[in-house]
């Protein structure tokens, strides 16, 4: 399925290859740009001016702010105890998990293979490392790196002074 009838696409959002997406009920602001194989969910809200860079995974429940980067590969998780059936063996279905909303803030910056939890929120101008696994709350500009994700700085670091 590339993108639905029911994806909203501001003006001037480019989507790189129309054929290799899944978008699907989600909201995509003015002049954001969509890489190769990336598949957003119903709910999604993505604000103006962003990058989603290919393979990467946006789950519903997740909120992006304007002017974010998303590098590649990066993974979203709606759900923090994942289960394929119910206690009584059926395969779940929607609402049969709790969704935890996620939040990130405008000019926030993900590096690639990063994996955000449920429920995270990321302040404004944060800079989560390539690899790491957000697990916390992170201030505004702030410097996350690690699994699990640490605050390792600020944004006097991040811009060289």
């Amino acid at each position: 399925m590339p993108v639905s009838a029911d994806a909203r696409l501001g003006e001037g959002a480019r989507i790189l290859h129309p054929d290799l997406v899944n978008l699907y009920g989600c909201s995509i602001g003015s002049a954001t740009r969509i890489g190769t194989l990336v598949e957003i969910q119903r709910g999604v809200e993505i604000g103006e001016w962003c990058k989603m860079s290919s393979n990467t995974f946006i789950c519903e429940g997740v909120t992006i702010e304007d002017k974010v980067f998303v590098g590649h590969g990066v993974m979203f998780i709606k759900d923090r105890f994942p289960r394929a059936t119910t206690d009584e063996g059926a395969v779940q279905e929607a609402g049969e998990w709790r969704l935890e909303p996620t939040r990130i803030g405008g000019r926030a910056s993900i590096g690639s293979h990063a994996t955000v939890l449920c429920g995270v929120r990321i302040g404004q101008g944060a800079l989560i490392g390539a690899g790491g696994v957000l697990t916390i709350d992170v201030p505004p500009d702030a410097v996350v790196i690690g699994v699990p994700g640490r605050v390792v700085g600020g944004a006097r670091m991040r811009r060289g002074g």
